[in-house]
């Protein structure tokens, strides 16, 4: 299980457009990574949507976001096209990257990503672990709780 200032694990994965993406990507960046079960669902959809909403605040505190599912690359294209995304989607189909982050969850031979957040500093550190999340109030916790953590990195 993963702990704060821990460093997170790697991952190389594929987004919407099969583009690979790897943690290292993205040094230099606060990140934001989020994990949720399924692409067009109704708490899925209402999360992706608060955070496209408040993308560019997160950008104005020079954090990127990357969402993580089970679903497939076609899968988030479609899902990312229909609800306007600015974010990227990754795909986890083995569920892989998803078990490293303790955000697996299997039942018989049906594997899904549990709906958990993890804020990742510059240095590639966990800074911040949310297991229980609503979706419709995540995006305004996570510019908060970043407000407060980017200035305790800084002192």
């Amino acid at each position: 299980m993963l702990t704060i200032n821990q460093s997170a694990p790697n991952f190389s994965l594929y987004d919407a457009h099969d583009a690979a993406h790897k943690l290292d990507d993205y040094k230099s960046h606060w990140l934001v990574i989020y994990f949720y079960p399924k692409d067009n669902t109704p708490g899925c959809t209402k999360e992706a949507c608060t955070l496209r909403d408040d993308n560019a605040k997160f950008e104005a505190l020079n954090t990127q976001i990357v969402g993580i599912s089970t679903d497939s690359s076609k899968s988030h294209q479609s899902f990312s096209q229909k609800q306007n995304l600015t974010f990227t989607l990754l795909a986890d189909p083995k569920g892989e990257v998803s078990k490293a982050y303790g955000a697996l969850f299997k039942l018989g031979p049906v594997k899904f990503s549990k709906r958990h957040s993890f804020i990742i500093d510059p240095a590639g550190k966990v800074s911040k672990i949310y297991r229980s999340v609503s979706p419709s109030l995540h995006s305004q916790e996570l510019l908060n709780d970043l407000k407060q953590l980017q200035a305790e990195f800084k002192d």
